[in-house]
């Protein structure tokens, strides 16, 4: 009980602690990174990009790239926060701020300018 209460605590306290910046920052970025990847795959005709992850291992590494710098910032954070690295918070936070944006809003603008 007691781990998970510390991870609770680590995880509310980024909010308000320093860098808190990230919270708006990371999605705005990958918003702006998904609106230009939807139109380029709208451009040259991609399959959607989450069963492109999922379905070819190949490319995954490169379409992972914005989950990977997500990842990265939040060790980073940890590193200079709490002098220790915590990696299913690193998970846990990045998809928040970073992949959970970057595919809500990848896949319409893909299929909106695909349609124009």
């Amino acid at each position: 009980m007691d781990l998970v209460a510390r991870v609770w605590e680590q995880l509310a306290g980024r909010i308000e602690g320093p860098f808190a910046f990230r919270f708006v920052l990371q999605p705005l970025v990958a918003s702006v990174l998904a609106i230009r990847a939807g139109v380029a795959d709208a451009h040259d005709h991609r399959a959607p990009y989450l069963w492109s992850v999922l379905s070819k291992p190949l490319e995954r590494r490169q379409l992972m790239r914005v989950f990977v710098f997500a990842i990265l910032l939040d060790v980073i954070y940890q590193v200079i926060v709490f002098r220790w690295v915590y990696p299913l918070q690193s998970l846990v936070v990045a998809a928040l701020l970073a992949f959970v944006p970057y595919v809500l809003i990848r896949g319409p603008v893909t299929r909106l300018k695909s349609r124009r």
